[in-house]
């Protein structure tokens, strides 16, 4: 399923957050991402009618198995191709905003052909 960049942000913020906390608001997304509170409580609601994340009567905000599975593989893709870039002597703020772009758009088959380069090289192979 093809969903929007701005919502694989959004659940891959989650993730990052709730790695850090016991619980994600609106109100920590808005702060991990610069945004205004209204804009993220309009994206929350966009998520959870899409099936991507829950929201407890409390305001916590988790993630479905859909929005996870989403979240993981941006999460992936970023962490890897900002580590790759890294060590290519790129310096870490621009590798890090360079990933996130490219984390949208890479094709499956391109990202896995460099996370099999990235690691063949760890291994010395």
């Amino acid at each position: 399923m093809q969903i929007k960049e701005s919502a694989e942000n959004y659940l891959e913020t989650i993730l990052v957050l709730n790695k850090r906390m016991p619980y994600v608001r609106s109100i920590d997304i808005a702060g991990e991402l610069g945004f205004s509170k209204p804009s993220v409580s309009v994206a929350m609601k966009n998520l959870r009618q899409n099936g991507y994340i829950t929201v407890d009567e409390e305001g916590h905000i988790a993630l479905t198995d859909t929005g996870r599975q989403i979240a993981d593989t941006i999460y992936e893709r970023h962490t890897l191709l900002s580590g790759w870039l890294t060590s290519l002597g790129v310096d870490e703020k621009t590798a890090a905003e360079d990933a996130c772009r490219m984390e949208h758009v890479i094709s499956p088959k391109s990202f896995e052909a460099i996370k099999q380069h990235v690691e063949q090289r760890k291994t010395g192979i």
